[in-house]
């Protein structure tokens, strides 16, 4: 039956926004779950033993039984890699393993890119020390550091000077612990797989540049690439923090084309011949030169109801028609209901008074009359709260330069009524407007160095 599968699939690390759209999914998928939460305990206390390889060998042992016949997952930690090597034992359709290392190892995925498409990439290099070591001399600044294999921009940001750089870069043990455990499971799969890449347990160096970010959405069918959409990605004034995603993008057709022809060299050559993808993207402010942030093995999950709102797209159904073998061009669309469509995020950048070390977190989350209220007013409105204790919180704001406590996703006409009705929800949530900060519309912001 066209647009449905009988058989049952598999997901892996299935949680947030993958859980609400692939549960809605589920008469016409049937699926299974399995995986742990990364950010709630006492869940994630299994990252003290998780082992990729015997995660997935006790899948492929389960699967006969529970009548699996495909995976998928759009969980950048673990979930993507975990779901390649289960599909490849298994004989299912999904991505080469070698692809989702090489996209996930952002340093080898430069060394690869500058290869094939140098026109596209920036110049990278190891930060050569390890966690906590002293700053090697001779380095060039300012420059872009972060981690070789990590999520969400997690300790990404632009240093000025060696005194800068070695600040970012002392760790407690707590936290030098939570590193470790999170990229060795990937750098074991790594060493076996691609010997040739460098370690992932580093930092890397980038060069500065400055520009407005961008996010091109897509899949791979039979070795063809195919682009969905492109989404902006809209920053609060003067920092790194994401303020909003919008859709459709403001960016000129002829730029997205002109980047896909600098990414199609890069996916053949690693081998990624079938799956969905995301990059992300700067476009100079000045010349319009088109530089690769990173690519994402996977689908960007906070997109997927953008896309469905504007365009009639489910990119959760393209996830599990690609799993079962099926090309997503296949599938029915709905008919849009909005004309635009953003993913608001709410993040505050406050720190006590007296002491900038000791964020302030005294962000309220709304009550669930708030929250009544604005299902009442916006029955459209799909809201995510993340209320964290003040450890969490700070180390946030260490790792991420901000804490993100809400994302709420609306719909509008157009980008004025979407606006207007955004003004009006969060007035309702007690939350602080996601188009300017006091200092003016992001739009009208500076653009940003590397992000």
């Amino acid at each position: 039956m066209q647009g449905s599968s009988r058989e049952r699939s598999l997901v892996l690390f299935n949680y947030d926004w993958d859980q609400r759209e692939f549960a809605r999914l589920a008469d016409r998928y049937p699926h299974d779950s399995r995986g742990f939460d990364l950010f709630t305990f006492p869940s994630n206390a299994q990252l003290a033993w998780f082992d990729m390889e015997r995660f997935v060998n006790r899948l492929a042992k389960q699967a006969g039984r529970k009548g699996w016949r495909a995976v998928t997952s759009n969980h950048e930690q673990f979930g993507a890699l975990a779901a390649a090597l289960l599909a490849e034992k298994m004989g299912w359709p999904g991505t080469p393993v070698e692809a989702i290392l090489t996209c996930q190892h952002k340093l080898y995925a430069r060394q690869i890119l500058d290869r094939v498409s140098p026109e596209i990439n920036l110049a990278a290099s190891a930060l050569n020390c390890e966690y906590g070591d002293p700053i090697p001399d001779g380095l060039s600044y300012p420059a872009f550091v972060k981690p070789v294999k990590a999520a969400f921009s997690v300790l990404a940001r632009t240093v000025a000077n060696r005194e800068e750089l070695h600040a970012h870069t002392r760790f407690g043990a707590w936290e030098l612990w939570v590193i470790r455990h999170l990229v060795e499971p990937f750098d074991r799969v790594m060493r076996q797989r691609l010997p040739n890449a460098p370690t992932a347990h580093k930092m890397m160096l980038e060069e500065v540049f400055a520009g407005r970010q961008y996010n091109l959405d897509g899949y791979v069918w039979n070795g063809e690439v195919h682009v969905i959409g492109c989404v902006d990605s809209i920053m609060y004034p003067g920092t790194q923090g994401f303020m909003r995603f919008d859709y459709p993008s403001k960016l000129a057709p002829s730029i997205i084309a002109q980047f896909k022809k600098g990414v199609e060299p890069f996916l053949k050559e690693i081998n990624f011949n079938h799956g969905l993808f995301n990059v992300e993207f700067f476009v100079g402010e000045e010349d319009q030169s088109i530089k690769v942030i990173e690519f994402n093995p996977r689908m960007a999950s906070q997109f997927s109801d953008l896309y469905a709102r504007v365009d009639g797209i489910d990119l959760h159904e393209y996830a599990f028609a690609l799993a079962h073998g099926t090309d997503p061009a296949t599938l029915p669309r709905s008919t849009p209901k909005f004309g635009a469509a953003s993913s608001f995020v709410y993040r505050s950048f406050d720190a006590a008074l007296g002491d900038p070390s000791e964020p302030n977190a005294k962000v309220a989350m709304p009550s669930a009359e708030q929250q009544a209220r604005l299902h009442k007013e916006f029955p459209d409105a799909l809201l995510f709260t993340f209320p964290k204790d003040k450890s969490q919180i700070a180390r946030d704001f260490k790792w991420l330069g901000s804490y993100r406590y809400g994302i709420l996703h609306l719909g509008g006409r157009d980008e004025h009524d979407l606006r207007e009705r955004c003004e009006r929800a969060s007035a309702l949530l007690g939350w602080r407007v996601p188009y300017t900060d006091g200092r003016g519309d992001a739009l009208d912001g500076p653009v940003l160095a590397n992000a």
